[in-house]
């Protein structure tokens, strides 16, 4: 490994990017409330070109309302690389009775035991990720530090 930015880290192609998240159940979910940029976890799931997730009632959710600009972003990583992957989209809470049916049959198991009646789906503008392949840090200076004061 040469150590240089592009021999350690390369761009996922879409593809690769929706295997990632679906392969992944925990995802971070960036939006504004209030003016002030906000990250929330939450328990997701893939259905075709869109991920969905449940809330309950709150801030998170009148927000999305008002600005469903969001992002959403998962990380999967283990000894040998790490990838990471952003989703840009626009969030919209799912109304039909048929949508929210279809969205109950998708295997989304929460992490903690509250009730999330209301789904919500992503539906992306752009996808993007990289994978970083990991190892020790290079050394930061060639020169010492003697040299670097003469």
């Amino acid at each position: 490994m040469d150590g240089t930015a592009d021999s350690v880290v390369s761009a996922l192609s879409e593809d690769e990017c929706w295997n990632l998240l679906a392969r992944g159940e925990l995802g971070r979910l960036a939006l504004t409330i209030g003016g002030e940029p906000d990250i929330f976890p939450v328990n997701y799931v893939v259905d075709g070109p869109r991920v969905l997730f449940r809330t309950a009632p709150g801030s998170k959710l009148a927000e999305l309302s008002v600005r469903p600009r969001v992002a959403f972003e998962v990380d999967e990583h283990d000894e040998t690389f790490g990838a990471s992957v952003v989703l840009k989209g626009v969030a919209e809470r799912l109304e039909l009775q048929s949508e929210i049916d279809l969205a109950d049959a998708l295997p989304l198991i929460s992490w903690i035991p509250t009730l999330k009646y209301r789904w919500v789906r992503i539906i992306p503008t752009t996808v993007t990720g990289r994978r970083f392949q990991r190892g020790p840090e290079p050394d930061r200076y060639s020169a010492s530090a003697s040299d670097a004061w003469t």
